[in-house]
């Protein structure tokens, strides 16, 4: 982990899901209470996707509790949160984005020197067999990480 980096959540499904081609880190427009609830770890994105509107990225579906110990201001937990990136990467990002079958999505959110970042991931959905695939992979580099421990024991 880099210097100053804390995860906060982590999108495992995404990674079995689709295939990442490429990704990139980027900010987040927050509230005051969104950020605290954030560091609290109150969020939840199983369904979460990013959309480029008239040259901007927002989130979708991703929803961040109200903070506990705010007052009645508090912010809408459902909101379209703003993304914080460079033209030039929307700009390379809404050309492949603009291709069948790639989409936004997010893979992680951290703390990185005291500011909520997140990943975002342009991928590929894959198929049922890809999924399969992916689990026989699995199971096959568990059978030989077991197999090598055994050999080192004896």
């Amino acid at each position: 982990m880099a210097e100053g980096k804390k995860v906060i959540a982590e999108n495992r499904k995404a990674r079995f899901d689709y295939f990442i081609e490429e990704t990139y880190e980027c900010g987040i427009e927050l509230l005051g209470t969104e950020v605290k609830s954030v560091k609290n770890g109150s969020i939840s994105f199983p369904d979460a996707f990013a959309e480029i509107q008239n040259g901007q990225i927002f989130m979708k579906n991703f929803h961040i509790t109200e903070y506990s110990y705010s007052s009645v201001f508090n912010h809408d937990p459902d909101r379209a949160k703003k993304l914080l990136l460079h033209k030039e990467e929307i700009k390379r990002i809404e050309r492949k984005v603009s291709m069948k079958g790639y989409t936004l999505i997010p893979l992680d959110f951290y703390l990185k020197n005291g500011r909520v970042k997140m990943t975002l991931g342009i991928c590929r959905g894959k198929k049922q067999y890809d999924k399969r695939a992916t689990i026989k992979d699995r199971d096959v580099q568990r059978d030989m990480q077991r197999e090598f421990r055994k050999g080192l024991d004896g």
